[in-house]
């Protein structure tokens, strides 16, 4: 789950939303391999996690990344699609009765695709 801070690097109202989802998540699914609050580098960059968060379960091989809020989100996943040339599928809101995702105005027709189907499959589960 990402931050602006690593562990207990920073403090802040946007630092203890992420450590008590974090929580949530544990107490909710104690068998889900996640951590934070984590860095983009720590989350993403193995050497950078062996600095910042060692002993971490995810931290430098996370596939998945959890932000905080839509802002971060947005703006996080379109600065690393569009760089690193990387699919990226978001935003996803769950939680909802029914599936609820978002496009960007800007999307490419492999993110419609990938947004397609993964509401096909979310439509297909119960809530």
């Amino acid at each position: 789950m990402i931050s602006y801070s690593t562990g207990n690097s920073g403090s802040g109202a946007e630092v203890e939303k992420v450590k008590a989802a974090v929580v949530l998540a544990k107490q909710r699914q104690p068998g889900l391999l996640l951590d934070g609050p984590l860095q983009y580098d720590a989350a993403a960059i193995a050497d950078v996690a062996a600095l910042k968060a060692p002993g971490s379960p995810v931290a430098g091989r996370a596939t998945v990344f959890v932000f905080p809020d839509l802002n971060t989100g947005n703006t996080t996943y379109k600065a690393v699609q569009r760089s690193a040339n990387v699919v990226s599928i978001g935003p996803m809101l769950q939680g909802l009765r029914k599936p609820v995702n978002d496009l960007s105005r800007g999307a490419l027709v492999e993110d419609i695709v990938y947004t397609i189907a993964i509401t096909a499959v979310q439509a297909t589960q119960t809530v």
